[in-house]
């Protein structure tokens, strides 16, 4: 399936979460369409499963099969699946990006990542899904250092993950450890997720 291109307020509108992170697609804090703000529909539990896994899923921007082969990947690991999940989700180099400051919105994340704007230990790589390890350093490219977009969205980032080191000097960040459940989005609740997929 192609990732998602529609409208990102509407969608967000409908799953009840703010994709963009900024919460300015909830301004309006129902679902869209004529009857959104009547809507009284009981949900089942199938229901809410699914609304639990496509939040994740747009949050992060994947498609179907590439978010189900992560989550299968994640309940072969040790510990908590739903955790190990929302954890390698975090660990992606497009997000990672985008937690540093170099881009404004993940999927301005995932272009920087694949027009080869970034390096990983000095090495270029442009593969989104590329899953960066503890002790990487994640850089810009010297040429891509003037771009006006990646000055503005370093000024407005607001905050910087605990898990993640910047230099600003250097314009490079690097990722210290693996980020705990606290530190990650609380809309969420995985424990629907793993159930979703293990029905």
């Amino acid at each position: 399936m192609a990732r998602y291109t529609g409208p990102k307020f509407k969608l967000s509108r409908r799953l009840g979460i703010s994709l963009s992170g900024t919460g300015k697609d909830l301004k309006r804090p129902f679902p869209p369409g004529q009857h959104g703000p009547n809507q009284r529909r009981k949900i089942s539990n199938y229901g809410m499963q699914l609304m639990e896994k496509q939040k994740l899923r747009h949050m992060y921007g994947l498609g179907e099969k590439q978010f189900r082969t992560l989550f299968e990947k994640a309940q072969k690991m040790q510990g908590i699946a739903g955790e190990n999940f929302m954890i390698l989700l975090e660990s992606r180099l497009d997000n990672l990006v985008y937690r540093l400051g170099f881009a404004n919105s993940r999927a301005g994340a995932r272009q920087l990542v694949s027009h080869g704007h970034i390096t990983v230990n000095g090495k270029k790589v442009n593969i989104p899904s590329f899953r960066v390890s503890l002790g990487d350093v994640i850089s810009l490219r010297e040429r891509s250092r003037g771009q006006s977009s990646v000055k503005e969205a370093l000024e407005n980032r607001s905050h910087l993950p605990a898990y993640l080191e910047y230099n600003d000097n250097a314009m490079e960040g690097k990722f210290i450890r693996l980020p705990e459940r606290a530190e990650l989005s609380q809309d969420i609740d995985e424990k629907q997720i793993v159930e979703f997929y293990n029905r």
